[in-house]
C-alpha cells in the first residue's frame, strides 16, 4: 500500500511540476511590435560599436541563440539577459529608464493632491 501511494505522489508532483514548466507568457500584437522594436535597437547598438553576435554572446554569457532571440524581439528571455547585453553594450543604466519617468503616476498623485486642498479650503 506504501509503495502505491509513494508511486501516487511522484505522479501528481510530476503533473504538477509540468503545468508550471509549460506555461508561457503571450504578448498581445502591440507589445510584441514593442519587443521587436527593442531588439532591433539593441542589435543597432551593438553593430554601431562593431562587436560580432558571437563576441557579444561570450561576454554576455549567453548563448548566440539567445542573442537572436533579444534581437528578434522574443518575449521568452529573461530581464537579467537583457540586463547582461545592455552590460556588453556599457549601456546597463539604461534599465532604469524602464518605469522612469512615471507621467501617469505623477498626475494621478497631482489629481489626489487637488482633490485633497479643495476638501480642505471647503470646510
Amino acid at each position: 500500500m506504501l509503495y502505491i501511494i509513494i508511486i501516487y505522489s511522484y505522479f501528481l508532483v510530476n503533473i504538477h511540476q509540468k503545468g508550471m514548466r509549460s506555461k508561457k507568457h503571450v504578448l498581445l500584437p502591440k507589445y510584441r511590435i514593442l519587443m521587436e522594436q527593442v531588439g532591433e535597437n539593441l542589435k543597432l547598438a551593438r553593430k554601431r560599436r562593431r562587436i560580432s553576435a558571437a563576441m557579444v554572446a561570450e561576454r554576455a554569457g549567453f548563448d548566440r541563440s539567445t542573442l537572436y532571440q533579444i534581437e528578434q524581439g522574443k518575449g521568452n528571455v529573461s530581464l537579467s539577459g537583457y540586463l547582461n547585453l545592455l552590460r556588453v553594450l556599457g549601456m546597463e543604466q539604461d534599465i532604469l529608464k524602464l518605469g522612469g519617468d512615471d507621467v501617469l503616476g505623477r498626475k494621478l498623485e497631482d489629481l489626489r493632491l487637488l482633490n485633497n486642498n479643495s476638501k480642505k479650503t471647503r470646510k
